[in-house]
């Protein structure tokens, strides 16, 4: 028997009434009621109920009384029911022992708590605070909760792909740089002095080389590490649920991915998600919600303008088309924005790649005065009528209006169709799961600043059969279409994976088309060619962000929330302090020398300076 308890904290009920127990945790709150003390005593599974009387033994009562919370205890006791009357009812149906109480006989102190930095029962807007005292907040049961959660999405993910025969394996953490879209984080080699390991981005390389060695199927709950600007659903580090397979074809990757996710919802949350998921291309995706991570769950789709406008006096819209771009628009739907609105709408346009935003606002459809907008008077009745039926405009609807090259409208329009969404607060308490598959995505894009070809997923990423001989004789494009695919979630990508390149010519061709030379082929992929070249069977694969998964189903809006210890919005471990610097003797030996900006080195001097002063 355990010496510390002979149960959870969740465990007891009526059935357990007249046993003597032991338990452990945390208190959680300490009430006193005339002398007589109650204590909720928690633990992970949850809280029961503790009463000293003073009647019985007053010196038990009085340290209990002055039990500060969050202190660890002891307690042992006999179970009994919850006092139940006709006048009193002091049961508690919130919870799973809220039938039963424990008296206690006697209370050992294990750790006193001192002062919290701050309440655990009440809201905290400050997360800096937060995540410096993380061990604190994750005792929070909303926390405990999401851990909880993420123990079981991951099982779940673990077990499904164990029973469909992938070998779980691990790669390296200690890798070589190369290009694969984000800045990497980089490692000293003391061994080999001025030469640098790269923390993996992903373990690309390697599934793809497990799969040339002949393990057909693998998977990994993987670290990756990405060194780029943080947001609410991005961390410097963070867990992918990572698979690949050898001898298939998108089909089964999209088979097992939707069984998985439906296993994972089933468990998870208990609600069915139907099989086999929508699917749809970029091109569509981008044409009808300008987003390659469409939100589907309310309207205001997209439309394309350009022949109602193409022999416009308005030079803005006709202009646009003349160059070879086109006029989008999107009917917001009884949306009347505030001029402080239609502020924040325009500079989202702006920040997309807009000059500004035009608009209508339709207070009365039939009268041509209540089409308010700075551009109405340079728009003829025909062209008004014409819209008005090609939009199906009402009065009360506001209109949105993008001109330029095709991917740049649609992208701006797309951002502004999910503000005004958030404006209108339309996807409040929305419950509904809309899991569907974009394909077919674009296997190049154009760098305007660098002049060349980039891999819009990754050098790695195998075009579509009716294109590999475009690419194999160089006629590059960003038309070529890649045989790749990402799974949404309402409006956000869980994950995305492609079928990949296992030819050694086909390889050479991409990174050719990327603009790389021979020295940098071989310096950086030379490994990867060398293996191909010994028989590399088909293969492709997925990656699930497994923090974006349990933070969706969790309803967060963060994927702090899920995530056990997080960096900040800075890159920063409060907790610890990090990144921190390092010692002149580790310098030493990695024969690193820092150079700070000289402003920086200013500034760090003073604050060490006004450190030591106080001290």
């Amino acid at each position: 028997m355990n010496s510390y308890r002979t149960h959870n904290c969740n465990e007891l009920r009526p059935a357990n009434i007249d046993q003597s127990v032991t338990l452990s945790g945390w208190v959680d709150t300490v009430r006193d009621h005339g002398g007589v003390i109650f204590i909720d005593l928690r633990d992970r599974e949850g809280i029961t109920q503790v009463v000293f009387h003073p009647e019985n033994k007053a010196e038990l009562a009085a340290t209990a009384g002055d039990l500060r919370v969050e202190s660890v205890i002891q307690i042992k006791g006999k179970v009994v029911a919850r006092l139940q009357t006709a006048d009193i009812d002091a049961t508690n149906a919130d919870l799973a022992t809220g039938a039963i109480e424990i008296e206690a006989s006697e209370l050992n102190i294990l750790n006193p708590a001192t002062i919290l930095p701050f309440q655990l029962d009440r809201p905290l807007s400050n997360e800096d605070l937060r995540l410096k005292y993380r061990y604190l907040d994750l005792r929070r049961a909303n926390m405990q909760r999401n851990m909880i959660l993420r123990h079981r999405i991951t099982k779940t993910m673990r077990d499904y792909l164990d029973e469909q025969g992938f070998l779980e394996i691990e790669t390296p953490i200690l890798s070589k740089s190369t290009p694969e879209g984000a800045r990497d984080f980089l490692v000293p080699s003391r061994l080999t002095p001025g030469s640098f390991y790269a923390l993996p981005q992903a373990p690309q390389q390697y599934k793809q080389l497990l799969m040339v060695a002949g393990m057909e199927k693998y998977f990994q709950v993987a670290r990756c590490f990405r060194d780029e600007d943080l947001r609410a659903d991005r961390q410097p580090e963070f867990t992918q649920i990572d698979l690949e397979a050898s001898f298939v074809t998108a089909e089964d990757i999209y088979n097992w991915i939707e069984q998985l996710l439906q296993r994972v919802f089933k468990e998870a949350t208990g609600r069915d998600v139907v099989a086999p998921f929508p699917r749809m291309t970029w091109h569509e995706a981008m044409e009808q919600y300008g987003s390659d991570k469409p939100e589907r769950r309310f309207g205001f789709k997209i439309n394309d303008c350009s022949d109602v406008f193409e022999k416009s006096d308005f030079r803005v819209f006709s202009g646009a088309i003349a160059n070879g771009g086109v006029v989008k628009a999107i009917n917001a739907k009884n949306f009347s924005p505030t001029v402080g609105q239609i502020d924040s709408l325009t500079k989202t346009a702006v920040e997309a790649g807009a000059k500004g935003l035009a608009y209508i606002k339709v207070r009365d459809v039939n009268d041509r005065s209540g089409w308010k907008s700075p551009i109405t008077k340079r728009l003829s009745d025909e062209e008004i009528q014409a819209l008005t039926e090609k939009l199906d405009i009402e009065s009360g609807d506001c209109i949105f209006f993008a001109a330029g090259p095709w991917e740049e409208a649609c992208t701006i329009l797309g951002r502004v169709r999910l503000e005004c969404a958030s404006f209108m607060e339309i996807l409040k308490d929305n419950t509904e799961v809309d899991l569907f598959w974009v394909n077919r995505f674009p296997l190049f894009g154009w760098d305007a600043e660098e002049e060349r070809y980039c891999a819009v997923h990754h050098p790695f990423t195998r075009p579509v059969p009716e294109d590999v001989e475009k690419l194999l004789k160089g006629d590059i494009s960003t038309d070529i279409c890649a045989e790749a695919y990402d799974i949404i979630l309402n409006g956000n990508e869980l994950g995305g994976g492609s079928i990949r390149i296992h030819e050694k010519d086909l390889q050479d061709a991409t990174f050719r088309a990327l603009g790389l030379d021979n020295t940098t082929i071989e310096e950086q992929f030379g490994h990867l060619l060398s293996a191909f070249s010994f028989g590399a069977p088909p293969h492709g694969g997925l990656a699930l962000g497994l923090d974006r998964v349990v933070m969706l189903i969790a309803g967060c809006e963060s994927i702090r929330e899920v995530i056990a210890f997080p960096k900040n919005n800075r890159g920063a471990d409060l907790m610890s302090e990090s990144p921190a610097a390092a010692e002149p003797n580790q310098l030493r030996d990695i024969h690193i020398a820092v150079k700070l900006p000289e402003k920086l080195r200013l500034k760090q001097e003073a604050e060490k300076a006004a450190t030591q002063q106080q001290a």
